[in-house]
């Protein structure tokens, strides 16, 4: 199976051929994936070279002109290095962009800590107006990219990972799927997680949600999944612990509820190792969420960090 990040020039280039509005702009990485696009669309595939900030302000740029700029590089350079130009260039100035991620919160652990990024949702989520999809899947990625690039003129990031569930589940990017119904609290799966919440749930009688367009919350899905009388929830996101929990409270605020929140937690590991290594660091293998999320569905008080 490829890797969503090998579907992500494909799936681009052939936007490029099919919409005029299309344009891709590059800071160096991710380039010889577009070397035939830019071959067919020499004006309309742009590489700034190094330079984070100038990536942000160029899709502005374009976008001011009346393009669709699809921006790519390692989430850590897309959305923290030139976050002054992901509020000014882009919301201040009230024009839209696809921002298309790699190595998510840590795909790529050789790297070191200025490639990994377990803040970026977070981050967006002090701004006004951005719709964040987290595919799952390589196949759900392409549904969402050509999702992001055909809405319209909004502002919208795409967070590709290395991390993938076995199997795509149909997505309309807006709403969650239940794929798994019980009655003793509800259990939402962002994204690459799911395969593991499903393992780490198995007899126990919980819903499940799965997301992959996580803003807006569609909080309507967990307030269908908890009812009326309210229930505990367990967000289950890759990246950092707690990022919704608030919409979650949001979502519930009428109604007698509980939510635990597991992610990334904010120590850093400075032994980088392996994607697993870090996945079991953080308490995100099956193993750990379910001794976590049964101990908070019987009561006991759980660390939101492994």
């Amino acid at each position: 199976m490829d890797t969503m990040r090998e579907r992500f020039g494909p799936v681009v280039s052939r936007l490029l051929d099919e919409d005029p509005r299309v344009a891709v702009v590059l800071a160096e990485i991710g380039t010889a994936g577009f070397e035939e696009a830019r071959r067919r669309h020499p004006d309309r595939v742009i590489n700034v070279g190094i330079r984070e900030q100038l990536l942000i302000g160029a899709g502005a740029g374009l976008a001011l002109t009346g393009l669709r700029p699809v921006v790519h590089t390692f989430a850590g350079f897309l959305v923290e290095r030139p976050f002054e130009q992901v509020k000014l260039d882009l919301g201040h100035q009230g024009v839209g962009a696809v921002l298309v991620s790699a190595a998510a919160s840590f795909d790529w652990p050789a790297g070191g800590y200025t490639h990994m990024a377990p803040g970026d949702v977070a981050l967006l989520d002090t701004l006004d107006g951005w719709t964040v999809h987290v595919p799952g899947h390589p196949d759900e990625a392409e549904t969402l990219l050509r999702h992001a690039v055909a809405a319209g003129d909004d502002k919208v990031y795409v967070r590709l990972s290395v991390q993938s569930n076995a199997g795509a589940v149909p997505v309309d990017g807006a709403r969650f799927r239940t794929v798994r119904e019980g009655r003793a609290g509800v259990v939402v799966a962002v994204g690459p997680m799911l395969d593991a919440v499903l393992a780490a749930t198995e007899g126990l009688d919980v819903t499940v949600l799965y997301a992959t367009t996580v803003r807006p919350f569609d909080a309507a899905a967990v307030r269908r999944a908890t009812g009326a009388a309210g229930a505990d929830v367990v967000l289950v996101e890759p990246y950092l612990a707690g990022t919704s929990t608030a919409a979650v409270n949001d979502a519930l605020a009428d109604v007698p509820h509980r939510v635990l929140g597991l992610g990334v937690g904010r120590r850093e590991l400075r032994r980088y190792g392996t994607v697993e290594e870090h996945v079991a660091a953080h308490g995100l293998d099956a193993a750990a969420l379910r001794e976590r999320i049964a101990g908070f569905l019987a009561g006991r008080r759980v660390s939101a960090h492994a």
